[in-house]
Order: structure tokens, then sequence, then C-alpha cells
């Protein structure tokens, strides 16, 4: 069985680390969450600074080139669409992981504004540098911050809504056993 990466993304605030930990518990797979790479950089450079930018990526192609040729079975990626990652990025992690024989799998997690701006106030969100607040967010999905990088077509969206997490977990699960590489 060849290694697969799945890729969690959506805007802040969807669930992707708690349906993330769910689907591995499901899976077995690995979570990769993109804030251990995100605060590792913030330690040491400001925000959106090209020293910033070029650690964060390089923590994650160096993580998951590695975990495509360790005999992992498969890593979850919790990703965020945000303007600082470079455009190549997400072309580059691609060839990479098949590179090494693996798949990727693009998941996309969404829900309804009213929703999403619900769990943006959750307290649990400080636990990480995660952005908070609905006045935060808004200014900074009208300023385009989340437009980029371009995502492909998901292979498998979830509206996460009226989802639990496992139920969504369940779902993606499902996907990822019909569509597993041989």
């Amino acid at each position: 069985m060849s290694f697969q990466l799945v890729v969690l993304y959506g805007r802040p605030g969807v669930g992707k680390l708690t349906i993330g930990r769910h689907l591995a518990e499901r899976t077995g797979f690995r979570l990769f969450h993109n804030h251990l790479a995100f605060d590792l950089a913030l330690s040491l450079f400001k925000f959106g600074s090209p020293e910033f930018i070029e650690l964060r990526e390089e923590v994650w192609l160096s993580s998951l080139t590695r975990a495509a040729s360790s005999g992992l079975s498969g890593v979850i990626f919790t990703f965020a669409p945000e303007i600082t990652v470079p455009d190549v990025f997400i072309p580059t992690l691609q060839e990479r992981i098949n590179g090494a024989g693996g798949v990727v799998s693009f998941v996309e997690l969404g829900c309804a504004p009213d929703e999403l701006h619900r769990r943006l106030e959750q307290p649990d969100r400080a636990k990480y540098a995660k952005l908070k607040g609905i006045a935060k967010y808004q200014m900074a999905a009208a300023q385009g911050r989340f437009d980029r990088p371009i995502m492909p077509t998901p292979d498998h969206p979830v509206d996460t809504t009226h989802l639990s997490a496992d139920e969504s977990a369940e779902s993606i699960a499902e996907f990822l056993a019909r569509s597993a590489p041989a």
C-alpha cells in the first residue's frame, strides 16, 4: 500500500484540527497540524517575513516528504490557504509526494457563515496562534487573505455546518477507503 497524504483544508474555524484528530483515530494516519510549523516559524521570525515564509514552507515540505518515504501509510495535513503561502507550495507538495510514490487527496472543509462566526469565538482557539474573532476574520476575508494559494478542486468537499467532528471524519474515512491507492 502506498503512502496517502490527506490535505484537510479550509478557512479558519471550519474544524480542521478537530476533524483531523477524529480522522486520525479512524484511519491510523498521523496528524500533522499546520500550526506546528507556523508556531515554530513565528517563534523566530515576524509573521509574513521572508524568513518566516521560507522556514514554514521548508518544515512543511521536509516533514511531509520524509513521511512519504518512511513507510507510514498516511498523514493528515491540516492546511489553511493564506496569502503568505507561496503559489508554488501546493504543486511542489504534490510533486514531492508523488515522486516518493505517494498519493495526495484534497479534502475541503466548509461551513455556513453563522456557524463559522460562532466557532471563531471558541476559547480553545487560543491554544495555537489561530485567528480569533469575527471582526478579524471578516477583515482578513475582505482583504482576500484566504484566497491564496489557489487550491485544486477538492476530491471530497465536506460541509461541517450540521455535522459533528466524528460524522465529518466518518465521511472522509469512507471516501479515503473508496479511493485508497493500491
